[in-house]
């Protein structure tokens, strides 16, 4: 069955996301990297090199997050997108029509029963 393997990310909207990663950074030891985010590494991934939660800071006026002022957007991370899409599509669950592929992977967006919109990640293998 598609599921969710972790997670891929949390996503904060700011007024200033250059402030916000530097307060992280001192307040919390976050160790940013040049994009003002933080990549956490961990061991239980699949597939295998790809473990890693990522934490950024984004404009308060992005519209990465959607339409509306949804101030933390989740990225969750899946083993097959295709079929998890297929499924929640079956279940009535709004799904964006957009899709993204990167290097790094897959990604697609949906929204939650409170209307949050939510990121769906299949990473690649290296």
């Amino acid at each position: 069955m598609a599921r969710v393997t972790g997670v891929g990310g949390v996503f904060l909207r700011s007024k200033d996301p250059g402030a916000m990663a530097k307060w992280y950074a001192e307040h919390l030891g976050v160790v940013l990297n040049d994009f003002n985010g933080a990549a956490f590494q961990w061991s239980d991934e699949v597939p295998k090199g790809t473990g890693m939660t990522v934490w950024s800071a984004f404009p308060e006026k992005t519209e990465y997050f959607g339409e509306g002022q949804q101030a933390v957007m989740l990225n969750y991370r899946v083993d097959d997108l295709d079929a998890l899409l297929e499924s929640l599509t079956a279940k009535g669950v709004w799904v964006d029509p957009k899709r993204q592929d990167e290097g790094y992977g897959k990604f697609a967006w949906i929204k939650d029963c409170d209307g949050n919109r939510v990121e769906l990640w299949e990473p690649l293998a290296d």
